[in-house]
């Protein structure tokens, strides 16, 4: 985990090195400030002599120093900390959006999407605190405790020895306060992804829940939510409230006993009033150090958490990945599929696609129809390569679709998918996906195909006006139209059409396809629908049943031996019946 985070360190090590390196100068600085104060109270002002004010405006002089370089060395520690922190948190949300961007549909299937969003929000940011602390905190107080100790030891060891006995005490108390608060932490983040899941379901499904008056319903999940997520800070917080008040106990005892024993010893002449003096401020720096190494541990704990789920993305590899020398030329938009079986899961007893052989001309239409789960859509996700085949192959163009440069590949291949989705930006900017230098003209006509034009113009803005996140304020059926022209502009060699008409009426749907056979005659469009009336027209239609291919022919040739198909016909054509609702015989 360590190695896979620390790599993202780089353009941000000299900072990382410059933070540390301040932080000794501030620690040695403010050693030798006591070592300054005994010299001024034992040679300047108890001096046997009489008071030697030179030294003592000496001695005073170099504490003063002593002081100013400890604030340069702290405040340019913060400074360089905060942006070596700071950069290493911005490049672990690059790192992982950017492998989050390679992986298949099988990678993100394993993260739900309000973990991927707390790991580079909430995790990143633990670590950002705990990175700029490990620079900080974690070279000073060590270093200062171990000076200090050193220090004090050189000066009286016997005295020296109550340091030990409460640095081990408290050293004890530690490790169990570790070993307990972990556990906490790591169910903490979990219920972290309950919390945002439950604010990304509801903000996305706002409608829906204020149509069913479901507010109530939904304040109380989201309640339940951070009660879960109290409980377990509650539980950590309580752990480490209680180690407070033993290391308080620890320190105003461990003062006790050095101003009790060192006055006997400076009465007995074994001690100096300064050694006693500098003894004192030595036992404050020291317990204090320790208390903030016990804050490191807690929050390098919390931060351990953290780190792993960060590096789970980043170490995720993509199951779907360019070939060693990848083909980078689509010869034709034909399609074969050859004995393909798939299933999403290798846990899955039946897969989802089950012995489908289908081989599909270049420039052909063809309409797929089926029942609600009957894998449509799970067929055609295997044409750009969106999953992998578990056995078979899938080729375009006559060759393997797993020897293509994917980008090549998915170039090549359109989809409008059943779940239209627009980016919030001008109408031309979510067309322009498509080809991003495709010219306003180029877009217009795209718009034309898919009678998407005469709405768009009667908008104020026209082509520039602007649509919101997640395209709120077109319809679903402007909002099916503007995602068909965007597929257009990529001008492919496949167009996959999945269910993207149905929020449209029939009388444009027909306009659609009519459009496309005019237009684009060489591409091969494949239009998955549960409407008969949408692939009547297709050159071959093909049935859909429980992952296999049922049939496959014309509409005259299916509408006489596929049962299914004149069934579904005569269901919604007569019976005002959908695919889902046989007609009765």
């Amino acid at each position: 985990m360590l190695k896979t985070l620390m790599v993202h360190i780089r353009g941000f090590v000299r900072e990382s090195v410059a933070t540390p390196l301040f932080m000794i100068l501030e620690v040695l600085m403010e050693m030798l400030i006591p070592l300054l104060m005994k010299s001024m109270i034992d040679n300047g002002i108890e001096n046997p002599a009489g008071a030697d004010m030179g030294h003592i405006v000496l001695m005073g002089g170099l504490m003063l120093l002593c002081a100013l370089l400890a604030l340069l060395g702290g405040a340019m520690g913060g400074v360089f900390g905060a942006k070596a922190s700071a950069g290493f948190a911005r490049n672990l949300r690059s790192a992982m959006f950017a492998n989050i961007q390679t992986f298949s549909f099988a990678n993100i299937d394993k993260f739900s999407t309000a973990g991927l969003v707390t790991r580079m929000t909430t995790d990143v940011t633990n670590l950002q605190a705990a990175y700029q602390m490990i620079l900080r905190i974690c070279f000073r107080a060590p270093i200062s405790l171990i000076v200090a100790m050193t220090i004090t030891l050189m000066i009286n060891a016997k005295l020296a020895s109550i340091y030990l006995i409460a640095v081990a005490f408290l050293s004890v108390v530690l490790f169990f306060l570790i070993r307990k608060t972990h556990k906490y932490f790591m169910q903490v983040f979990d219920k972290y992804d309950e919390l945002n899941a439950s604010v990304q379901e509801n903000v996305k499904s706002i409608r829906v829940v204020k149509a069913f008056v479901r507010e109530h319903y939904e304040i109380s999940k989201f309640e339940r939510a951070t009660l879960n997520l109290y409980t377990l800070f509650l539980k950590a917080e309580k752990l480490m409230v209680s180690v407070s008040p033993l290391m308080m106990l620890t320190i105003y005892a461990s003062i006790i006993a050095i101003s009790w024993f060192g006055a006997n010893m400076v009465v007995g002449g074994e001690l100096s009033k300064g050694d006693l003096t500098s003894m004192l401020t030595y036992c404050m720096n020291i317990l204090m150090n320790l208390m903030m190494i016990a804050f490191i541990f807690v929050m390098l704990t919390m931060s351990t958490a953290s780190g792993k789920r960060i590096a789970q993305v980043l170490t995720e590899k993509a199951t779907i990945a360019d070939p060693e020398n990848p083909d980078c030329d689509v010869p034709d938009g034909s399609i074969d599929f050859e004995d393909v079986e798939f299933s999403y899961s290798e846990k899955s007893e039946k897969p989802v696609l089950n012995h489908i052989d289908l081989h599909i001309r270049s420039g052909e239409t063809i309409g797929i129809i089926g029942g609600t789960g009957s894998s449509k859509t799970s067929l055609v996700n295997l044409i750009g390569r969106l999953y992998d085949v578990n056995k078979g192959c899938v080729k375009v163009g006559g060759k393997d679709v797993r020897s293509y440069d994917l980008e090549v590949l998915r170039d090549k291949v359109s989809v409008v998918l059943q779940k239209n989705v627009l980016f919030s930006g001008t109408i031309l900017d979510n067309l322009r996906w498509g080809n991003e230098n495709a010219t306003e003209e180029e877009c217009v006509r795209a718009c034309q195909l898919a009678c998407a034009d005469d709405f768009i113009r009667d908008f104020p803005d026209g082509y520039h006006t602007r649509i919101e996140q997640g395209g709120t304020n077109v319809s679903g059926g402007q909002k099916q139209r503007l995602c068909i022209a965007r597929a257009l502009l990529k001008k492919p060699l496949i167009l996959i059409l999945d269910d993207s008409t149905s929020a449209v009426d029939t009388a444009t749907d027909a306009k659609i396809r009519r459009a496309f056979a005019e237009e684009i005659p060489d591409t091969t469009k494949l239009i998955i629908s549960q409407r008969v009336s949408s692939v009547e027209n297709a050159d071959r239609i093909v049935v859909m049943d429980d992952g296999c291919i049922n049939d496959v022919g014309t509409h005259e040739e299916l509408m006489q031996r596929c049962s299914i198909y004149s069934e579904t016909y005569i269901a919604q054509t007569v019976g005002n019946g959908d695919f889902d609702k046989k007609g009765e015989k």
